[in-house]
């Protein structure tokens, strides 16, 4: 259940921080859920960034062990 839950969050953080990345790029005055950062467009940028990145290590640390857990 705990890789389970590691999975699911990688996957939100995965979303949230891509969706968040290509709202800015389109739109650099709209910080979205990072509206509040101070710093501008490369910090949010760069928040999103490591949304993403957190992201995909969390999926894929979550599907790995899932995986290993089917066996």
């Amino acid at each position: 259940m705990q890789r389970q839950v590691v999975l699911v969050v990688g996957m939100v953080l995965l979303v949230v921080g891509a969706q968040g990345a290509v709202r800015l790029i389109a739109d650099h005055d709209d910080g979205g859920l990072l509206g509040w950062v101070p710093g501008g467009f490369w910090v949010r940028a760069a928040c999103y960034a490591l949304a993403v990145v957190a992201g995909v290590g969390l999926a894929a640390r979550g599907a790995k062990a899932r995986a290993t857990d089917d066996r």
